[in-house]
């Protein structure tokens, strides 16, 4: 079976899967962070909690609670009954079983709801998309990105991948992007010409890997530092 979406679904990971997928240390939570397409994830909420603000940004910002809450039911059934089918490119260890992702992943996507309006209020939560972004050059220290470039490869083409990441290279000087595989776990056609794009622009690309390992054959992420 293959994972198939016509298009990106709202699915928000937790605060400890932020972690793990970005590799981030204490001293990496102190900077100035923005997630681009953090969709309905808890990482903004924790880290407002933790009394360390970051900016997420992402078109479903545009809804209200309600209307996010009613999208998020709308494709659970889906979402759930294709990890099911497609058991077979996960890793069950930290998460043992389709019925604890969804309980992991609706968890926290109560948690980001329950915060979303008084973020939005803060300017926490930013309608906008890649890649036009509403920031001044190296706004930021580090720039996150997670299931987006790369793992909807199949509905974004190359065009979009490199003006997305030359979007997130202009507002942080560190660029931080999970995973790198596709939706279906395979590697994503465009990552060796965004690289060699890249480097063309004088951009230091990495390929780490990261303690987070769910989907089989993602755990690693593509790190971009401006020279």
């Amino acid at each position: 079976m293959h994972f198939h979406y016509k298009d990106i679904v709202p699915w928000g990971r937790s605060f400890g899967e932020y972690l793990g997928m970005f590799d981030l240390s204490e001293d990496d939570l102190a900077r100035d962070i923005v997630g681009v397409g953090d969709g309905p994830a808890s990482f903004n909420a924790r880290m407002y909690q933790r009394g360390t603000p970051i900016i997420s940004v992402d078109p479903i910002y545009q809804y209200s609670e309600v209307e996010l809450r009613q999208r998020i039911q709308e494709t659970y059934d889906d979402i759930i009954a294709q990890a099911r089918q497609n058991q077979d490119k996960f890793v069950w260890t930290k998460i043992s079983s389709v019925d604890e992702l969804a309980k992991v992943r609706m968890q926290a996507m109560d948690e980001f709801c329950r915060d979303f309006e008084s973020g939005k209020q803060q300017g926490r939560y930013i309608d906008a998309s890649l890649p036009n972004l509403p920031f001044p050059d190296g706004h930021f220290d580090l720039v996150l990105s997670a299931h987006l470039l790369f793992f909807y490869s199949a509905n974004r083409d190359l065009a979009f991948h490199l003006d997305g990441i030359r979007e997130l290279l202009r507002i942080g000087t560190e660029v931080r992007i999970f995973p790198i595989v596709d939706v279906n776990s395979n590697p994503s056609p465009f990552l060796s010409p965004v690289i060699d794009a890249l480097k063309k622009d004088g951009i230091t690309c990495s390929v780490e890997r990261v303690p987070y390992h769910f989907q089989k054959t993602g755990n690693e992420m593509l790190r971009l530092k401006l020279c």
